[in-house]
């Protein structure tokens, strides 16, 4: 008769079923499955949150588990909590324990290490457990801060409310848009123009070479020109016209004569006075003046 019959081969299966479970079980749950480390006790008078398996952090490391949590019924604001830590951390006289949960409620047990000067805990020793104030801690401490705003943001916002509804804010907002739209043109306006100038400005340019070189040409004659010569040729010309103009001063010459003496002004006034009369009469009187006869031939 053979010793592995199916029966005990599916007592074996089992036996190895439950050990796999237990060992999975402590795995999941963050447990050591071959060491237990070192145990402490941890005293709150609080654990909302925490649970068995819940890891244990120095400093965002994380140096065990939490093994278990028991109730103190004799006296029940004593919760006892037991951690297992790791071998090597060694725990200064001082050190505390606090609660801590992030954003996504995750619980985490915080060690707050003491002063390592001051000797070391030994294993088995009972650590101060207290609950850190958290974001929500902090928000509800905010909570009176925000009741006496409360108030003030109401009156903020009926000013903002009897603002809103002056109607010369909606037409300052419609001058905006329309100074807004007329600096949009001129930008189009003078995007336009500077396309314009930069066609035309090698045609510019270019005139404004021709024009330089005009300018060269005009400075060169000029610098070749005898000022000399042409400013003695201007002197001679202004002593000329000083003679004729004192000539024209002086007695001397029909027209200094003309233009200094009355009586040739005179008899030339009375002569064209004798001569207009003489023109009047002879018109009245043409016979006076003018004779002629007229002979006929006979006829043979």
């Amino acid at each position: 008769m053979k010793f592995l019959t199916k029966e005990v081969q599916i007592a074996l299966v089992a036996i190895l079923g439950l050990v796999i479970l237990f060992f999975g079980m402590k795995f999941l749950k963050g447990l050591s499955m071959f060491s237990e480390g070192n145990s402490y006790v941890v005293l709150f008078d609080d654990v909302t949150g925490l649970s068995a398996s819940s890891p244990v952090y120095v400093n965002g490391v994380k140096v065990g588990t939490v093994e278990s949590i028991d109730c103190n019924y004799a006296q029940p604001d004593h919760i006892i909590a037991s951690v297992g830590l790791d071998e090597q951390l060694v725990l200064p006289q001082g050190t505390s324990a606090e609660i801590a949960s992030d954003l996504l409620g995750n619980v985490r047990l915080e060690l707050k290490l003491g002063d390592p000067l001051g000797g070391k805990m030994a294993v088995g020793d009972t650590i101060v457990g207290q609950t850190a104030s958290g974001l929500m801690a902090k928000a509800a401490g905010m909570v009176p801060q925000i009741e006496q705003m409360l108030p003030k943001l109401d009156s903020i916002l009926a000013s903002v409310n009897t603002l809103l509804a002056d109607p010369t804010i909606a037409q300052s907002l419609h001058n905006v848009e329309n100074i807004t739209a007329g600096l949009t043109t001129t930008t189009q306006q003078l995007h336009l123009l500077t396309q314009s100038l930069n066609r035309q400005l090698p045609g510019i340019m270019s005139k404004a070479d021709g024009v330089m070189a005009n300018a060269d040409t005009l400075t060169h004659s000029l610098t070749t020109l005898d000022i000399a010569s042409t400013m003695a040729k201007v002197d001679q010309t202004m002593h000329n016209v000083e003679q004729l103009t004192a000539r024209l001063n002086s007695d001397e010459g029909t027209l200094g004569l003309l233009m200094r003496d009355p009586g040739l002004y005179n008899n030339l006034n009375a002569t064209m006075m004798h001569a207009d009369s003489l023109m009047i009469d002879l018109k009245n009187h043409p016979k006076r003046y003018v004779h002629f006869s007229v002979f006929g031939k006979k006829d043979k």
